[in-house]
């Protein structure tokens, strides 16, 4: 290399002018506050977004209703029904529906299995038969109460007005049902809950411990190459996808493992809470993986040096050293990943979950729903109550998620180390 040439100044304004000086300053200023705006201004549009969502469901999930029983739940008894004995109200249920309605419900599920409030719902749906005449959304019946008054007086004299919170405790509760008066979600409640414990169950230990091998153990070969890069487009595949991989793996080529047949299940198909476990454990696997990884590389290195030169092994070193530090960022990622699979529809869709179910699930060869599946099928239905009942069940569905991730904070900082 000739190193007699002068080294050039790296090109920009010449110091000896103030005035290029001065213009470069302002050009730098002006281009830092276009971009402090622009972000800003993302953030606003986001919260506003974020707050037409919570306003458009809350409407939804509260305001006044004018309701009507078709049959006065006072003619069936001397006492309130709720202070009933259960066997009291199989009674009054099988005297008021025909016989094979009650055979039928019987079958479902027996009635000596069933808890009181289960049949007290039963006798509010079969028997009382309450339908809503008339429903208000939040923001009018707030603003606009004398004139709801009014209306119900002259158009519905029968009617019962009161102000419901279509979030209650009877509504996490109930089971499905064909009235959404009574409808509740404890079924897609169970549903979604057990489908997620079997995800974390198979994706964790499998993801956290294809990245331990990926970060830890595997050299810069190109089969390994070629694996970390399908990792990261698997992360982008659309969840249909592995919707319907786990139709024709598990639920059909896998049949007799996911329906419980192998284990003397007889009542089953592979339309199961296993089989909807298993596509969503796919589906969240690649996410799993990747922040795993990361989590691992942000250990600093000479944490393992430190470990190596006090004559640790490299799996010592791992499970003592690394993984512990690495920690938070693994359940970070892990519970993030399971929040994303809660909120999916397409893949349970694909794999058989039911739009309709009463029984809870009691194995993971059940039969189930999941609240997804719930609201998708409620927003679907022509009338207004449904609507009201698919809003109080995004409001459930939007609070386990925000649970989840207040877990991943408090766990991140709970494990989290300085150093």
């Amino acid at each position: 290399m000739d190193t007699s040439q002068p080294l050039r100044p790296s090109p920009g304004p010449n110091k000896d002018n103030p005035e290029a000086v001065r213009l470069n300053v302002i050009r730098r200023r002006i281009l830092a506050r276009s971009g402090q705006v622009l972000f800003f201004s993302s953030v606003i549009i986001a919260f506003i977004a974020l707050v037409a969502l919570l306003l458009t469901v809350s409407n939804r999930a509260f305001g006044y209703v004018a309701e009507e029983n078709n049959v006065n739940p006072t003619t069936l008894a001397a006492v309130p029904l709720d202070q009933l004995s259960q066997e009291e109200l199989v009674k009054i249920l099988q005297d008021h529906i025909s016989r094979n309605v009650f055979r039928r419900l019987d079958r479902e599920q027996p009635f000596v299995q069933r808890s009181k409030e289960d049949v007290l719902a039963l006798v509010t749906e079969r028997v009382v038969q309450p339908e809503v005449v008339e429903t208000w959304g939040l923001f009018d019946s707030l603003f606009n109460r004398e004139r709801i008054e009014a209306a119900v007086r002259e158009e519905h004299p029968d009617a019962t007005l009161s102000f419901r919170s279509w979030v209650s405790w009877s509504f996490l509760t109930s089971p499905m049902s064909s009235q959404a008066e009574v409808a509740g979600i404890r079924t897609a409640v169970l549903g979604s809950l057990m489908m997620i414990l079997l995800t974390m169950v198979i994706a964790v230990p499998i993801g956290v411990g294809a990245a331990i091998y990926l970060e830890e153990y595997a050299t810069k070969s190109r089969i390994n190459q070629i694996i970390q890069t399908n990792i990261y487009n698997l992360a982008g595949v659309p969840s249909i996808i592995y919707g319907i991989l786990g139709l024709a793996i598990f639920v059909r080529g896998l049949e007799r493992f996911t329906s419980g047949a192998t284990f003397g299940v007889t009542d089953s198909n592979g339309r199961t809470i296993l089989s909807a476990s298993l596509t969503m454990a796919l589906l969240v696997l690649p996410l799993v993986i990747i922040n795993a990884q990361e989590a691992l590389k942000a250990v600093p290195y000479s944490f393992r040096e430190a470990s190596y030169g006090l004559g640790a092994t490299k799996w010592q070193t791992i499970w003592h050293h690394v993984i512990p530090t690495a920690l938070p960022g693994i359940l970070t990622g892990t519970i993030l990943a399971m929040s994303r699979a809660i909120g999916e529809t397409a893949p349970l869709i694909v794999v058989g979950a039911s739009t309709f179910i009463v029984s809870d699930p009691n194995s993971p060869f059940s039969k189930f729903t999941a609240l997804p599946i719930l609201i998708y099928n409620w927003t679907a239905r022509p009338f207004e109550t449904f609507r009201h009942i698919a809003a109080a069940a995004i409001i459930v569905l939007l609070a386990l998620l925000v649970i989840m991730n207040l877990t991943a904070i408090l766990l991140r900082n709970r494990f989290r180390q300085s150093y």
